[in-house]
């Protein structure tokens, strides 16, 4: 039985113009309501959630990050794929171009971090916290439709909601960092500890703090990412439906929050 593929979308993307016969409905999760649209995209299932909410309310140290990955489990999601806008931390990595992330950089401070509490401990492998299947299929459909795609990046996750200074843009570059965001963590590391394939497709809106020639704004990101929304909206036309396809583990070990749905 197929499973639907999950969508978080994040600045600057326009969820109901990806579907046919999209649906609104909510998600009661233990961790809060979550709201998401549901439809089909050639065929294949999708379920997708604004990961700042309707209108872009909520900021990024404030997102209900367990909720929404919580929401997809218990939707029956495998496979996630999700967008999110982010700076250039290498000249090479030029703005429109798109960057799919093979690792992270966590200097977020907080946030709700985890599914497990107290009475329940588990220590989640991250060695590869971003889905190769997943990652093959997006890069395949993306040199098909002719995109600038570089792959292995790191994504470096800071709080926000705040910019970079130019020296922690400094630092990010120096331990190895690529690219730099707000959203990235904790919603990777859930997603490993629910069980599910992920994958970031990051846009490059503009060069970070101390690159770039000016002071950054939002509108500048705003900008860009609508300049890259055919494209990207191509491109998961193009991809979920063959996410759908990608085999998922089906055994017991694969559902390691079902203690959270009833305890």
């Amino acid at each position: 039985m197929s499973r639907p593929v999950g969508l978080i979308v994040g600045t600057g993307v326009d969820s109901i113009q990806l579907l046919s016969d999209a649906r609104r409905s909510t998600v009661t999760t233990p961790f809060g309501e979550v709201d998401y649209v549901r439809g089909t995209m050639d065929a294949a299932e999708v379920c997708i959630l604004k990961r700042h909410g309707e209108g872009h309310v909520v900021p990024p140290h404030l997102i209900n990050y367990r909720a929404n990955i919580m929401a997809l489990y218990m939707l029956g999601v495998r496979n996630v794929v999700t967008t999110s806008a982010v700076g250039s931390l290498k000249e090479s990595l030029c703005p429109g171009s798109y960057a799919l992330i093979q690792g992270f950089l966590d200097f977020t401070k907080a946030r709700a971090q985890t599914f497990f509490g107290v009475g329940r401990v588990v220590h989640t492998d991250m060695t590869h916290p971003y889905s190769a299947a997943i990652t093959d299929v997006l890069v395949t459909e993306m040199s098909r439709l002719g995109l600038l795609v570089h792959t292995g990046e790191v994504y470096v996750a800071a709080e926000g909601p705040r910019f970079e200074s130019p020296q922690e843009v400094r630092m990010y570059a120096m331990m190895g960092g690529s690219v730099v965001g707000m959203t990235g963590v904790p919603e990777v590391t859930l997603a490993r500890e629910a069980g599910l394939e992920y994958q970031t497709l990051g846009i490059i809106t503009n060069y970070a703090a101390g690159i770039s020639a000016s002071p950054l704004t939002h509108k500048e990101v705003l900008d860009a990412m609508n300049a890259a929304s055919t494209s990207l909206i191509e491109v998961l036309k193009a991809s979920l439906p063959k996410v759908a396809l990608l085999p998922t583990a089906t055994d017991e070990d694969q559902r390691p929050l079902d203690f959270l749905i009833n305890p």
